[in-house]
């Protein structure tokens, strides 16, 4: 039946009546969805809240650092060339996450209770007492430092920023009672009476220094990677992050690679290489001058510590640089990637394109960026103190990786 004018009026205005009512419906419940939780912003749809994602204090910042490709190292050499970027910890270090576990270990053993009066003791190139001086301020201790006199002002600068007492001596060898970790120790053992004690954190032989890196640095490591790593390449000072990873890592990783980076004057590369750590002209209490002769701080030594040995085992071959090598190192990163590292990240990056070298275009080589630049501005990044040391320094334009390395 056709229908008449009338009925085609009507039939358009209930069509009409129907679409405003569902817009007006629309519009109202989609208003009150958006509006009926205070804490979303307008227009966000959300049924319930997020769970809270909050770390305890300053110390609940250290580790879980990223893992970092670096491209002009990797382009170089047709390896993939990873950094973990240490830097990152609140103390600007890795040695923040030994400092943590120092003073947790001995918190846990009954010897340090926070609030007491009780002074953390350390000899330290740095790294380490800048560490330990945060963590103690955060966690209701106080810090004691000791330290040679020729290390860069700006550490010195911080650690008396952080409120650490630092003392600084000539440098001396292991020999003599007042080099910085004998006279560390012998500060410790002095000090303190009844709940305030004196603790000698001992970073190159407590083994909660090797235990952290085992812990977590190794196990965030093969996470990232996704296991794929076919050479891991960093420095020794204490050698509790090489032994911790190594000892992680490597029953983990078939066929997985352990090369130590080893700056000028220290006798590890000696070690590894032919199991003799010094020539006998060479051992300690019988040289005058600076027993690592290098620009670089925090790696480097002529003796063998207890978190070295754990996993000198698992280390394959070792790898000299250059003060040089590292210094032009550190200004290529800068030139290429805008990353400005510190003295011992420098010879990490320069060894891990040696091993890059060495096995070949495709393998994954991983590495650690221990601190950043800013903390070595008066020597190892000071054109004037490197060329008062004969330390050739300049990049040219032109220079590439696989010129100087």
């Amino acid at each position: 039946m056709a229908l008449t004018s009338s009925d085609h009026k009507t039939l358009f205005i209930g069509v009409l009546s129907g679409s405003v009512a569902t817009l007006a419906i629309t519009t109202a419940t989609y208003y009150y969805l958006c509006t009926k939780n205070t804490d979303t912003q307008p227009g966000i749809l959300q049924t319930s809240l997020p769970t809270p994602d909050i770390v305890e204090g300053v110390d609940g910042l250290i580790g879980n650092t990223p893992l970092m490709k670096i491209r002009s190292l990797s382009e170089a050499t047709g390896c993939t060339i990873l950094g973990k970027a240490e830097f990152l910890n609140p103390g600007g270090s890795a040695k923040d996450r030994v400092a943590l576990n120092i003073i947790r270990s001995a918190e846990e053993a009954g010897i340090l209770k926070p609030h007491t009066g009780s002074t953390i003791f350390e000899g330290t190139v740095g790294s380490t007492g800048i560490s330990i001086a945060m963590i103690a301020r955060a966690k209701g201790y106080k810090a004691w430092i000791v330290m040679p006199d020729d290390q860069a002002k700006e550490k010195y600068q911080l650690l008396e920023k952080l409120g650490a007492t630092v003392e600084k001596v000539r440098p001396v060898s292991i020999i003599d009672k007042k080099q910085f970790v004998n006279l560390a120790r012998e500060r410790a053992h002095t000090f303190g009476e009844g709940e305030t004690k004196g603790y000698f954190a001992d970073q190159f032989e407590n083994q909660a220094n090797f235990q952290i890196h085992y812990n977590t640095t190794g196990p965030e490591l093969y996470r990232q990677s996704g296991g794929k790593i076919d050479a891991l390449v960093l420095g020794a000072g204490t050698g509790g992050t090489l032994s911790g990873l190594a000892c992680y890592l490597k029953p983990l990783i078939h066929n997985l690679k352990v090369f130590l980076a080893d700056p000028s004057g220290s006798g590890l590369y000696n070690k590894i290489k032919f199991n003799v750590m010094y020539s006998p002209y060479e051992r300690e209490g019988t040289r005058r001058r600076h027993q690592v002769d290098t620009v670089v701080e925090g790696i480097g030594i002529n003796r063998l510590t207890r978190n070295f040995d754990v996993g000198r085992h698992l280390v394959d071959d070792a790898f000299r640089v250059t003060d040089e090598e590292a210094v032009k190192m550190a200004r290529y990163l800068v030139r290429e990637d805008g990353l400005f590292i510190g003295s011992s990240s420098a010879v990490n990056c320069v060894a891990a394109v040696r091993a890059a070298k060495q096995l070949g275009p495709g393998h994954v080589i991983v590495t650690l960026l221990n601190d950043s630049g800013q903390r070595h501005l008066t020597k190892f990044w000071s054109d004037e103190y490197l060329a008062s040391q004969g330390i050739n320094y300049e990049l040219k334009p032109d220079e590439t990786v696989m010129d100087f390395v």
